[in-house]
């Protein structure tokens, strides 16, 4: 088992289509992967893959390892790049050590677990039995964790692919909520002579992992809009337009509206938002130096959003938390709360659709950030709702797999690993509850960017990882 043989693997998978809840193709590769391999493999109703390597010859008495990682992958690309996820394989580079998908993101997370799971129950490995689940869903909902049954797994080791920072072993996990908002809305005619007309966008943001890079001070582009929007209010501006964000789990990388704007406020809002514009720019000249702006002039309209739904949307909007809430008391570094801004849609029926996600390690603490944000639109009239609510995973600092994955780590690389919770939502947390005595780890190779355009790989973390991997599974005894 070699770092080659997973990044030839991994390679397949970018060939494969696998967007959350379209992962029927990924689901009969899969399948077919076992076939071709002579492997046992079953399928439960919700699309979840175990492939099974039995154990070799004289190590039956090693208890079974899981192998774990989600089969789906988040599918974001810039404005304006040509690219059907549906049906075109991810394009990607290799430069300076990074394998890279410039303008979408690259599905590492978490195709290269998909791969090194692969390669585990295809190598030339002496191990005990290895049962390699594949879930679905897992980045709109964790639903195929939510979906798995008792029985369908026999091993009470699991170790998840699914993290992102090389030489850090991971041993617990925020829990999850997402909330969204919904304004029913009404057309009002404007004459169309007394307005200049603008699109104005917050473009070219990093954007991120809205549970990794809540905390790295990167702008909102939906809540950017918003910030300017809400002070433009004296102009009279009116609402024509609005959409940002994307993914609940993705921090917002764009947003625009079209305005209609009174004659003789037309220049002064021009100029505001130029202003505005340079004012971000400086705040954000550290952590997010590529932010752009654009404000241009846009054809005339009659109908526009009613005058009280548009000033509670963009009150509300700007008003919404986002970011970090808390930070662990008991864990340095660690963000214990946050919320996420991810989107604003206009949807079919005159209905405007607000998208947030919370997450927390205290699970009073995650309800109670959910229902700051349905107050906050409630206030504004809107309709709110909770859904996909996930727990999270509580760290065991006792535990036996720990210890061995520690051991192996300080055998290979001569330094300790750093043991520590993560932020984002992992699956552990469910599997949990439906397996009370698994004994779980996390751990992957470096990962950048993900859930945004640009995500990469760092290919000599994933040597190390691999090694590391195998270490694990040739030499885990009884």
């Amino acid at each position: 088992m070699t770092s080659e043989e997973v990044l030839s693997i991994f390679r397949e998978i970018t060939e494969i289509p696998r967007e959350s809840g379209h992962e029927e193709k990924i689901i009969a590769w899969l399948q077919d992967f076992a076939r071709r391999h002579s492997l046992e493999c079953k399928t439960d109703e919700a699309g979840n893959v175990l492939i099974v390597k039995e154990a070799d010859p004289g190590m039956e008495e090693v208890p079974a390892i899981v192998l774990q990682s989600h089969s789906d992958m988040v599918c974001e690309k810039n404005s304006g790049v040509s690219h059907d996820f549906s049906r075109d394989p991810i394009r990607y580079v290799i430069e300076n050590g990074w394998m890279i998908a410039k303008d979408t993101t690259l599905g590492a997370d978490c195709g290269i677990g998909m791969a090194a799971q692969l390669a585990a129950v295809t190598g030339n490995l002496r191990t005990g039995r290895i049962e390699a689940l594949f879930t679905v869903a897992e980045e709109t909902g964790l639903d195929g964790a939510k979906a798995l049954k008792p029985g369908f797994i026999s091993g009470r080791i699991l170790i998840n692919l699914d993290s992102e920072d090389e030489g850090e072993l991971f041993i617990g996990c925020a829990g999850g909520i997402d909330t969204t908002a919904y304004f029913s809305y009404t057309h009002e005619e404007i004459v169309p002579e007394d307005f200049r007309y603008y699109n104005v966008k917050v473009s070219d943001c990093i954007g991120g992992h809205s549970g990794d890079d809540i905390d790295k001070g990167r702008a909102n582009a939906v809540n950017i809009l918003a910030r300017f929007l809400y002070s433009q209010s004296d102009k009279g501006f009116r609402l024509v337009r609005i959409d940002g964000g994307n993914k609940r789990n993705a921090i917002a990388r764009e947003a625009e509206a079209d305005v209609a704007v009174p004659v003789s406020m037309a220049e002064a809002f021009a100029a505001a938002f130029s202003s505005f514009a340079a004012d971000v720019k400086s705040e954000f000249a550290v952590t997010d130096s590529g932010i752009s702006f654009l404000c241009e002039e846009t054809a005339p309209v009659r109908d526009v959003i009613d005058r009280c739904t548009s000033d509670a949307l963009v009150t509300s909007l700007f008003a919404a938390p986002h970011g970090v809430l808390a930070m662990s008391p008991d864990i340095p570094g660690l963000v214990e709360t946050s919320t996420n801004l991810a989107s604003v849609k206009m949807l079919q029926d005159n209905v405007i659709r607000v998208g947030t996600s919370q997450r927390s390690s205290v699970i009073s603490e995650m309800r109670a950030a959910a229902m700051k944000v349905e107050a906050c639109f409630r206030l504004a009239g809107a309709r709110v709702s909770h859904e996909s609510e996930y727990p999270g995973w509580k760290p065991d600092t006792h535990s036996d797999l720990l210890s061995r994955c520690v051991a192996s780590y300080v055998r290979l690389f001569g330094q300790e690993p750093k043991v520590r919770a993560i932020h984002a939502g992992l699956e552990c947390g469910l599997f949990l509850e439906k397996y009370p005595d698994l004994d779980m780890i996390s751990f992957g190779p470096t990962l950048r960017g993900v859930h945004a355009p640009g995500e990469r790989l760092d290919l000599a973390s994933l040597d190390r990882f691999v090694r590391f991997l195998e270490d694990i599974l040739v030499n885990y005894q009884k």
